[in-house]
C-alpha cells in the first residue's frame, strides 16, 4: 500500500508533525486485502470495466466488495442524491460533503473489508475529489487532497486504474446515456481541466496508477485493465493476504440504486468470458 509520506510528487502532501492526518484515532491500514479504485471522467466506461473485473473476481474465488463514491453506504447514498440530483451546492460545501462521505465509507465499508482479506473494488475514490473539486472547481488540488487524506487516514489504493479519453468523446457518451446529472452537464472546459488533472495525478504516482486508453474497443480496454489487476491479485493470493470464497461477492450498496454511475453501460459478453478464463487461472 502506498501511503502519503512516500508520494513522489505533490510537494507538501502527506502527514507532517502536527498535521490533521496525525490524529491518533485515524484507522490503520490492515496488512490484508486489496484496494483497487477505478477513476476517470464521466463517460469513460468505468461501469463496464468494473463489471468485467467483478466477473474475474468471482471466477478467481476471492471475497470481494463492489462499492462506489459517493453512495457506498446509506449515508453516502443520501449525499449522492443531494450532490448529483439536487440544486446548486457551493464548491467548498461540495468538497466537504464528499470528504464526509469518504470518511464514513472508509470506516464502515472499506477498512472492515480489507481486514477480512477482501478485494475492494471502488468506482471512484479520493482522486476524483482532487480532480473534480480541486482542479475543475478551482478549490486547489493540494487542499482537497489534504482534506481527503485526513478523512481517510491516508488510506490510498494499492492500484488505481485511470480510464482516459478525449473530453469530446466522453461528453458524447454521457449524452447518449441520457442520465443528465448535475456534473455530467458541466461545460467542455470543465471536462478538459478534469482530464488533465487526472493525468497529472497519474504522472505524479506512476507506481499506483495505470492509465488505459478508454477510447479503444471494450475488449481492448478490458485486456489492458486485466493485465494490470490480475498479476497483483495473483501476488496477494500467493502471499496469503486475500480471503477466498465460493459464492458471489457482496455489493456494498443500500437501497435500490445501481453500484455505479452510468448503469446503462453493460459489459461485452466476450470480454467477460475472456477475463473469467484468466481469473480461473489466477485462482488455481
Amino acid at each position: 500500500m502506498t501511503t502519503s509520506p512516500d508520494l513522489p510528487a505533490r510537494p507538501g502532501t502527506g502527514p507532517q508533525a502536527g498535521s490533521p492526518t496525525q490524529v491518533a484515532d485515524l484507522p490503520a491500514r490492515p496488512g490484508t486485502g486489496l484496494l483497487i479504485s477505478v477513476e476517470g471522467g464521466d463517460g469513460v466506461g468505468k461501469t463496464t470495466q468494473i463489471g468485467l473485473l467483478e466477473a474475474a473476481l468471482k471466477e478467481a474465488g476471492v471475497e470481494y466488495v463492489l462499492t462506489r463514491e459517493p453512495g457506498g453506504t446509506e449515508l453516502g447514498a443520501s449525499i449522492r442524491r443531494l450532490l448529483l440530483h439536487g440544486g446548486y451546492v457551493s464548491p467548498r460545501a461540495e468538497a466537504l460533503l464528499y470528504a464526509a462521505d469518504r470518511a464514513h465509507h472508509v470506516a464502515t465499508c472499506i477498512l472492515p473489508a480489507l481486514e477480512r482479506g477482501a478485494v475492494v473494488l471502488t468506482d471512484r475514490y479520493l482522486d476524483s475529489s482532487v480532480a473534480y473539486q480541486g482542479a475543475a472547481r478551482a478549490l486547489g488540488p493540494q487542499e482537497v487532497r489534504d482534506l481527503s487524506l485526513w478523512a481517510t487516514g491516508s488510506l490510498l489504493p494499492d492500484l488505481t486504474v485511470l480510464l482516459d479519453a478525449d473530453p469530446a468523446l466522453t461528453a458524447q457518451r454521457a449524452r447518449e446515456r441520457g442520465l443528465g446529472d448535475r456534473i455530467e452537464q458541466e461545460p467542455d472546459s470543465f471536462r478538459a481541466t478534469l482530464r488533465q488533472e487526472f493525468l497529472d495525478l497519474a504522472a505524479a504516482e506512476p507506481d499506483r496508477f495505470v492509465v488505459v486508453d478508454a477510447a479503444q474497443e471494450i475488449e481492448a480496454v478490458g485486456r489492458q485493465v486485466s493485465a494490470a489487476v490480475l498479476p497483483l491479485l495473483r501476488e496477494r493470493l500467493a502471499q496469503g493476504r486475500l480471503a477466498r470464497r465460493g459464492s458471489a461477492g457482496r455489493l456494498a450498496q443500500q437501497g435500490t440504486e445501481q453500484p455505479a454511475r452510468g448503469s446503462t453501460e453493460q459489459p461485452a459478453r466476450g470480454s467477460t468470458e475472456q477475463l473469467a478464463q484468466r481469473a480461473q487461472e489466477v485462482g488455481r
